[in-house]
C-alpha cells in the first residue's frame, strides 16, 4: 500500500473509533481481520497514522480547523511525518485508494495556521476539563509536560537479574537500536517509532522467551525501584493486577523472602501465573480476594499499592483514553484509592512501609490524597522524597519533580511515561 491507501485506512479507523466509541487497539485489530490483504507493515504504518492522529487530536484539528476524521488523518501526516498540503497532495496524486486530495480550502486553512499561535490547551493537545489539574501539577510549565505526553513513545524493556544481566540482552537485541535506559538500572530502551516505521517484536525474541527481559516502562521500573525492597523482607503487592512490579519486586529480592500478589478480582491476577515461571521467580505466591490477606494483617515490612487511576501519565501510549476520560470517571478513582489506601495499611508492620503508586499526573489523585491520608493515619509518615530520590539515583537531579508529599515522574521533565509514588512510613512502637 502507498501512503494514500494507508491514510485512507487510518480515516476508515478513526471514524470507527469516534463512531462507535471503542478503544483504538480494538479497531485496529479488526480492520486488519477483514482486510487480511493488508501486510504487516501497512497495518504498522496505518496503526501510527491512527495512534498520531489521536495523540495530536487537539493540535491536528486546529491545523484544519475541523475534528473530522480526514482532518486528524491529515493533520497527523504534517505533525508527526513534517509535510505540508503541496507534499501530501503529490503523495496522494495516482493512488486510486487514496483519500481525496486537500482542497484549496484545506490548503488555505493549513498554511493560514501556525501552531505556535495556536491557544495552550490546543498546543498541550489537553482536553480543556483538565487543564486546570495540569495548572495545579505543572504551574507555568503545563504546556510544555502535558504536551510531551502527546509523543511517540519509547520501548522500554527491563532487565530480569535472576536470569540475565543487562550486558547480555542488549547484545541479543543488538539490531534493535537498544541502549541502557538512563535511570533504571536494569533498563533498556528501543527509541520511538520513526516516521511509517514499527517497533520490533521483542517478544518473539529467544531472550524473551528464555525469561531474560520484560516489557515495562522505565518509569513503572524507577517507582518499583524506589519502593525499597530487599531480599528477606515480606512484601505486600496489594493491587497486583498483570504482575508488572510484582516481578520487578522478586527479581530485586534474589527471590529471597516473599511477595504476596493480591488483587481484588481473581482474574487481574490471570497473566502472573506465566510471566512468574518464565522469569524464574519463585518468591511469590497469590492471593485473590481480602479474606485471604487476614494472617498479614500488621506483618508486612512492604506494602506496595498501586493504584488504579486516571492513567494520564500514559496518554503517549493510550492515546484514546485522553479523550474518553471525564470528571465523573476521575471522581470514581478518587474514591477507590481512598478505599484502598485505608484498607492497605492494616498489612504495615510497625516500621513497616506503605508505598502509593499512580501512573497519572493529577494532584487530585497524587499529593492530594497522601494529604487526605496522613490526616486520618496519625502514625504514618511520608520519607522525604528528596531524600529518597537522591539515595536511589545520586546524580539523576533534575529528572523528577519532588515535593513534601512525593516524586513525579513525566516524559518531559524523566523521559518517561507519567508517574507518581510516595513512600510513607509507619512508626515503630
Amino acid at each position: 500500500m502507498r501512503l494514500g491507501g494507508r491514510l485512507a485506512a487510518a480515516i476508515e479507523v478513526l471514524d470507527d473509533i469516534a463512531r462507535r466509541h471503542r478503544p483504538a487497539a480494538d479497531a485496529l485489530k479488526d480492520w486488519g481481520l477483514s482486510h487480511r490483504f493488508a501486510g504487516a507493515g501497512d497495518r504498522a504504518a496505518i496503526g501510527n497514522i491512527v495512534y498520531d492522529a489521536l495523540r495530536r487530536r487537539r493540535s491536528a484539528g486546529w491545523l484544519f480547523d475541523s475534528d473530522s476524521s480526514r482532518a486528524l488523518g491529515f493533520g497527523a501526516l504534517v505533525l508527526e511525518l513534517g509535510m505540508d498540503g503541496p507534499a501530501i497532495n503529490r503523495a496522494l496524486d495516482g493512488d486510486r485508494f487514496a483519500p481525496p486530495p486537500l482542497d484549496d480550502a484545506e490548503l488555505a486553512t493549513l498554511a493560514g495556521r501556525a501552531l505556535d499561535d495556536a491557544p495552550d490547551a490546543v498546543r498541550a493537545d489537553c482536553p480543556d476539563w483538565c487543564v486546570p489539574l495540569a495548572e495545579d501539577a505543572f504551574g507555568s510549565d503545563w504546556v510544555n509536560e502535558v504536551a510531551a505526553l502527546a509523543a511517540r513513545p519509547p520501548l522500554d524493556l527491563r532487565v530480569n537479574t535472576l536470569l540475565s544481566n543487562r550486558d547480555k540482552v542488549l547484545a541479543e537485541l543488538a539490531s534493535t537500536g537498544a541502549a541502557p535506559t538512563q535511570l533504571a538500572a536494569q533498563g533498556i530502551r528501543i527509541p520511538p517509532i520513526a516516521g511509517d516505521g514499527r517497533h520490533p517484536n521483542v517478544q518473539v525474541e529467544a531472550a524473551f522467551q528464555k525469561g531474560w527481559f520484560e516489557v515495562q516502562d522505565e518509569g513503572s521500573q524507577i517507582v518499583a525501584d524506589l519502593a525499597g525492597a530487599d531480599s528477606g523482607m515480606q512484601v505486600l503487592d496489594y493491587c497486583a493486577g498483570a504482575g508488572g512490579k510484582t516481578l520487578a519486586l522478586s527479581a530485586t529480592m534474589d527471590n529471597r523472602g516473599q511477595i504476596f500478589a493480591h488483587d481484588a478480582e481473581k482474574q487481574r491476577l490471570a497473566p502472573i501465573f506465566d510471566r512468574l515461571r518464565r522469569s524464574g521467580g519463585r518468591n511469590v505466591q497469590t492471593v485473590a480476594g481480602e479474606a485471604g490477606l487476614a494472617p498479614l494483617e500488621g506483618q508486612m515490612d512492604l506494602v506496595l499499592v498501586d493504584a488504579p487511576c486516571t492513567g494520564s501519565g500514559t496518554w503517549r501510549r493510550r492515546p484514546d483514553a485522553k479523550w474518553r476520560l471525564t470528571d465523573r470517571q476521575l471522581d470514581v478513582r478518587l474514591r477507590e484509592q481512598a478505599t484502598i489506601l485505608e484498607a492497605a495499611k492494616r498489612y504495615v508492620k510497625p516500621g513497616g512501609r506503605l508505598v502509593y503508586i499512580t501512573c497519572s499526573i493529577f494532584p487530585q489523585e497524587n499529593q492530594r490524597q497522601i494529604e487526605a491520608f496522613l490526616e486520618t493515619a496519625p502514625d504514618f509518615h511520608v520519607v522525604a522524597p528528596e531524600s529518597l530520590w537522591e539515595a536511589r539515583f545520586a546524580g539523576g537531579s533534575g529528572k523528577a519533580r519532588t515535593d513534601a508529599m512525593g516524586i513525579v515522574l513525566t516524559p518531559a521533565t524523566s523521559g518517561t511515561d507519567g508517574f507518581f509514588v510516595s513512600v510513607i512510613e509507619r512508626a515503630s512502637r
